[in-house]
């Protein structure tokens, strides 16, 4: 396992390599520049102003020298400096980070296990009055956009009945403390995880439901019920365990696709994380903090494939890595 483990993070090198050449050549093709926006451009600031900035940023140089400076930082752990602010993209971003894994890994949790619920249930009871209303409401969930979906919880929950706050994480207007605190917290980040949760409850489930189904056909399935087992056991030991393996990748690359969702959640809701980080380092041009995001979204995405493959190994014996 170990030799698997290090082979698969030396093919990640290259891989890293290339999404680094991409994004960045993309911050380049983006029309306008650091400089028009934010200090400088929009303000009013001289051409020799502005000409110094560029020069104090690196804007000057040739693409391929800017390029590698940018990746030397990386590697060594310098990832540049926010245009806007002027601290360490790291510490910019890991102030948000927090946020985004309360959001993210809470949604990712309960979508498992509502869609592991619901799916299972499906899938036992094919064709069933459950079945029926589950395959409606995934196939409902699949069809709304996840900002329509936020807009209407927030019409519903918050500004029709006044339950629930619309947005950010705590109340301005009170000073909470210790259950208090937590309890308002909860409040505030129902709505978000909701509109994350619904969404990716509905494809998994899809995918759990067929998985089931497919399981059950099987001949050892009938063998065991046929050799008595109680049929809670032929379910737990023969028909979940199975009918999980093709659904791991499936949940596994759920952690980037709820990252990505978490872009539009916490734009809405006004969460401090990094989705919001992304949208207003966007509209501000500030390259650096975007290059960092999108390479913490790469990792992840090949962190989450890693997973996945080690999960495969636990759950199946008969895959090795050996």
């Amino acid at each position: 396992m170990a030799s698997y483990l290090l082979r698969r993070l030396l093919q990640s090198i290259p891989l890293l390599f290339g999404i680094s050449v991409l994004v960045f050549l993309l911050m380049q093709m983006t029309p306008g520049g650091p400089m028009s926006v934010g200090e400088g451009g929009a303000s009013g600031a001289t051409a020799a102003q502005l000409e110094r900035l560029r020069g104090r940023y690196g804007l000057n140089d040739p693409i391929l020298v800017q390029y590698f400076n940018w990746l030397w930082g990386v590697v060594t752990g310098d990832w540049g400096s926010s245009y806007q602010t002027g601290r360490p993209v790291l510490e910019v971003i890991g102030e948000r980070v927090p946020t985004t894994l309360m959001l993210t890994l809470t949604a990712f949790v309960l979508s498992l296990v509502f869609a592991l619920l619901i799916g299972v249930r499906s899938g036992i009871r094919k064709d069933g009055w459950f079945d029926h209303i589950a395959t409606a409401l995934t196939y409902g969930g699949l069809a709304v956009p996840g900002f329509w979906l936020a807009l209407m919880l927030i019409f519903i929950f918050s500004y029709s009945l006044g339950w629930l706050p619309s947005s950010g994480l705590r109340d301005l207007r009170a000073s909470h403390h210790g259950a208090g605190a937590f309890l308002d917290l909860v409040r505030h980040l129902v709505l978000p995880v909701l509109s994350l949760l619904l969404v990716s409850i509905a494809g998994l489930a899809r995918h759990v439901r067929s998985s089931v189904i497919e399981v059950l056909d099987k001949d050892y399935i009938r063998s065991a019920r046929a050799s008595g087992l109680p049929e809670g056991v032929v379910i737990r030991k023969h028909v979940l365990k199975n009918a999980s393996l093709p659904v791991v990748t499936i949940a596994v690359l759920m952690l980037p696709e709820l990252f990505l969702g978490a872009v539009i959640t916490e734009t809405i809701f006004g969460l401090p994380g990094m989705g919001r980080l992304f949208v207003e380092s966007a509209d501000l041009r500030d390259y650096p903090v975007l290059l960092g995001i999108l390479m913490i979204a790469a990792l992840l995405v090949l962190l989450a494939n890693l997973l996945a493959d080690l999960v495969y190994s636990r759950l199946d014996p008969r895959i090795s890595y050996e």
